[in-house]
């Protein structure tokens, strides 16, 4: 089991470069029942919204419709509990909000690999960042 940051995706979405074809190659291998890949419905706005920032309204659409077809990407609910351990984590690694909620989720459904290019990860303890 293997949490996949927003940044996944959205780097898969509109980066061109190498950074871009390591993320589609990651959820290629989740397509390919590789290995089973997970991330909060939350990431859906966090794609969506990258995106339009940078890509403009279309593309942001466009982009947050194929984020919902992936195929083997399983989406976990955001709970009152989730949010109550990412204040939590946030006091105690200083992480931001987005991030906090990334990490809780994964850790309240006991994931505790986590690919992601945003090395403040790396401060939580409890999770093993992989990229």
């Amino acid at each position: 089991m293997i949490y996949l940051d927003a940044n996944i995706f959205v780097y898969a979405a509109i980066n061109n470069g190498p950074l871009g074809e390591k993320c589609r190659k990651i959820l290629l291998e989740v397509s390919q029942n590789k290995f089973a890949g997970y991330t909060s419905v939350l990431t859906w706005d966090e794609v969506v919204h990258s995106i339009w920032k940078k890509e403009g309204k279309i593309k942001a659409l466009e982009q947050g419709r194929n984020f919902l077809r992936l195929p083997n990407i399983l989406f976990l609910d955001a709970t009152q509990s989730i949010i109550s351990r990412s204040q939590e984590l946030m006091k105690k690694y200083g992480l931001k909000p987005r991030d906090a909620i990334h990490a809780a989720t994964a850790l309240d459904n006991n994931i505790i690999q986590m690919v992601s290019d945003d090395s403040d990860f790396n401060k939580i303890r409890e999770i093993k960042r992989a990229f």
